[in-house]
């Protein structure tokens, strides 16, 4: 099932007591998964790179918002799809959506210093 991410109002997680507790999802947990899914043509994150522009929870469903180097990618449904399974891999995500969008406009200036390193550019 996918949600209009425009529409959706972030509500707060209940929480269970007691040892079988499910553990809060957070944004920094999504962003930490995020990390494992690479461009096939770029070595670095997709976090590192600067695409992923943003991040709802809503209970057990997780929405993501990013974007690609390039409106013309050929591997564009390949990344979605990676980075929506990583994401249902996190403990407690049930549910994850990819959105694909293309403003702003990526740009290198995006990348954080360590990508940029990486990819032997000036720091």
């Amino acid at each position: 099932m996918e949600r209009d991410m425009d529409n959706v109002v972030e509500q707060p997680q209940p929480k269970a007591d007691g040892p079988l507790a499910q553990k809060e999802i957070t944004a920094d947990m999504v962003y930490s998964a995020l990390k494992d899914v690479h461009d096939p043509e770029i070595p670095v994150s997709i976090v590192d790179l600067g695409l992923v522009y943003e991040v709802k929870i809503i209970d057990d469903w997780v929405g993501i918002k990013m974007t690609l180097t390039s409106p013309g990618c050929g591997m564009s449904a390949m990344i979605a799809n990676n980075a929506r399974e990583r994401v249902k891999k996190i403990p407690g995500v049930t549910d994850a959506d990819v959105r694909i969008v293309w403003q702003p406009q990526w740009t290198p200036a995006m990348m954080t210093a360590d990508a940029r390193k990486k990819l032997g550019w000036k720091v």
